[in-house]
């Protein structure tokens, strides 16, 4: 079984490298913006504010983040149909903003951090690895999908990360080349 998952998760990463590089990227210059953004406004205009410092610094490197996603990471599967995309992928980033904001709160509010330097840990290393993750297969599955689907060589993206094997079925009932999940048999049971 740990073979088995092991394989899966090389073979989703040599699928995906050049995609996360390029995700990871952005990500590291959204992280710098979101960084100065939170701290700047966290220590100024938004002081005593810290779950609304970390929304507004979370919105800033969103939309610098929809750019540079848009145009260069996922650039060759963007959507046809822009407004889809853009509403997807700012709910995709609330929903990451949100996992940000909700460790400061958890931080801040839960275990009873206030200085700006535990409050910084909570929303941009925790909240950010967290939300990040959620990002990158977010944008990946759902945002630019509809173009991804198309691709030969990732339509079977979600079979290799779930593990589910397509295999060709030479039955007459079934056009030549059309590719079915596998599913046992029910004389197999029998057996």
């Amino acid at each position: 079984m740990p073979s088995d998952l092991w394989r899966r998760a090389t073979g989703v990463v040599s699928m995906l490298w050049r995609e996360v590089a390029k995700f990871g990227t952005v990500g590291a210059a959204a992280f710098v913006i979101d960084s100065l953004v939170f701290w700047w406004m966290m220590t100024g205009p938004l002081e005593g504010s810290n779950v609304k410092a970390k929304i507004v610094a979370g919105v800033v490197a969103t939309m610098f983040s929809w750019v540079a996603n848009r145009y260069w990471t996922f650039r060759d599967k963007r959507s046809t149909n822009k407004v889809r995309e853009l509403v997807m992928f700012l709910l995709m980033n609330a929903i990451g903003l949100g996992i940000q904001a909700g460790c400061v709160f958890i931080a801040q509010y839960l275990m009873g951090i206030t200085d700006p330097t535990g409050l910084f840990i909570a929303g941009n290393v925790v909240g950010l690895f967290f939300g990040t993750m959620f990002r990158y297969f977010a944008y990946r599955f759902w945002v630019f999908r509809e173009e991804l689907d198309e691709e030969p060589g990732f339509a079977n993206d979600i079979a290799v990360i779930t593990g589910q094997i397509p295999v060709l079925h030479d039955h007459a009932e079934h056009a030549p080349g059309v590719v079915h999940r596998h599913r046992p048999h029910p004389e197999d049971d029998a057996r």
